[in-house]
């Protein structure tokens, strides 16, 4: 009989997805290992195989389509011998038009009414069954759900029903207001940018960057962050990296490979430092995975080198190379972003100076790295020229003392400013 090919959990935190692209039509013949189609999670975009073989009967969820909620049906599979006789009532899904690009407005614009739609599918009493982000756009525009016919599995509302809403669809009731400004989702909805009659172009925000969002939210408002900076001279590193890769043609070392080897060096020695909070006590870590900040398309993302203090450069080099490659082209599996230790951030190649990074949850530290710039130092009761790295470590009080930041903070800085000690 036909198989249901369902919308995976690709990660822990997955509770939906959109199926970005499918890269086989229907009729195809189907082997296990086969790549079906890309999925699109709140980290990344990940290739889905197939796990049964036979013939790709029904795609029933369009290219395109957010929102999906995980262990929905979006395609059937036909085994051997079977024809699309075999194949289930199944309507398909269409992608989402697009939204309809806001125009400014002035503020005495006001949109015109449209006619009333069904009543949506409720589930839990009078609970209304929508998604996670319809609900929040919903809220946002100030739309009444129960105005709206959901499209989704069994009449849950979507984002697409947010939007078509939005684009002079069904109606939406206003709810109260709780904000002078509503944001902006759509003709419907006045934004700041609407009310001043700004012209400008509204570009979705992506799963990446809605994830990116409430992450640092929630880290602002919920970890007790305080800030340590320390100035390192870098120009014995800079010697070292410029004798290695002179030396040898298949190793490449960046400055931040010895950063990151360095950071994990510093954890072994500073153990309180390598720690993150939980409700239920301290989590203290075996191994230093250094979290790697990459700025990527879609947002930041940071793949993890992991048990860094056990490589050298040359292995962390191509690691991170591999890793800040792919995590470009949003290719990463789960378990290469997901957790880590420590992070680091380094900015020092756009000629930042200095800055302070906010903690990736539920790390307790992260390293903000600034641009190695000449200054003038004191050396041996003598002025001089030293090429100055300043650092900043972010810490949740709530797990590092201020102590054990600066402890930290100083190994690290031995570490640094003179680098044979990593090979010790």
């Amino acid at each position: 009989m036909p198989i249901d090919i369902l919308m995976p959990a690709l990660s822990p935190t997955m509770t939906e997805g959109t199926v970005a692209k499918w890269l086989m039509k229907e009729g195809d013949v189907v082997k296990s290992g086969d790549v079906l189609a890309e999925i699109e999670t709140d980290k990344a975009t990940m290739e889905v195989e197939a796990v049964d073989e036979g013939t790709l009967g029904k795609i029933v969820v369009a290219e395109g389509t957010e929102g999906v909620p995980v262990n929905d049906v979006i395609a059937v599979l036909l085994e051997e011998g079977e024809d699309k006789a075999a194949l289930k009532t199944a309507e398909t899904k269409p992608a989402p038009k697009p939204a309809a690009a806001p125009t400014p407005a002035t503020p005495a614009a006001s949109p015109t009414p449209a006619a009333p739609a069904a009543a949506p599918a409720r589930m839990d009493g009078e609970r209304i069954a929508a998604s996670p982000l319809a609900r929040r756009m919903a809220q946002q525009a100030g739309l009444d759900l129960t105005a709206l016919r959901g499209s989704g599995p069994n009449g849950r509302v979507v984002k697409r029903d947010i939007e078509g809403a939005l684009g002079g669809g069904a109606p939406a009731a206003r709810a109260p207001a709780q904000a002078p400004i509503a944001v902006a989702a759509g003709p419907g909805a006045k934004s700041l940018a609407d009310l001043l009659g700004m012209t400008y172009q509204l570009e979705p925000h992506s799963n990446v960057r809605k994830t990116i969002a409430r992450r640092l939210t929630e880290a602002k408002q919920t970890v007790p962050h305080f800030y340590l900076t320390v100035d390192c001279r870098i120009d014995e590193l800079l010697r070292v990296r410029k004798e290695i890769n002179g030396r040898f043609e298949d190793v490449k070392v960046s400055v931040n490979d010895f950063v990151i080897r360095a950071a994990a060096l510093a954890l072994g020695q500073v153990p309180a430092a390598n720690a993150s909070w939980d409700d239920s006590g301290v989590l203290r870590y075996e191994h230093a995975d250094v979290s790697v900040a990459v700025a990527t398309p879609n947002g930041l993302i940071t793949p993890i080198v992991k048990a860094a203090e056990g490589k050298g450069l040359a292995t962390i080099s191509r690691e991170m190379k591999d890793l800040a490659g792919r995590a470009r082209e949003g290719k990463l599996k789960p378990e290469e972003y997901q957790g880590g230790t420590f992070s680091v951030s380094n900015l020092g190649m756009f000629g930042v100076r200095d800055f302070a990074a906010i903690i990736n949850p539920p790390q307790g530290c992260i390293l903000a790295v600034g641009a190695g710039e000449q200054q003038p130092v004191v050396k041996d009761g003598a002025l001089a020229v030293a090429t100055v790295m300043s650092c900043t470590l972010s810490v949740d009080h709530r797990v590092v003392d201020g102590a054990v930041g600066a402890e930290f903070l100083a190994a690290f800085k031995k570490l640094i400013e003179y680098p044979p000690a990593m090979l010790l």
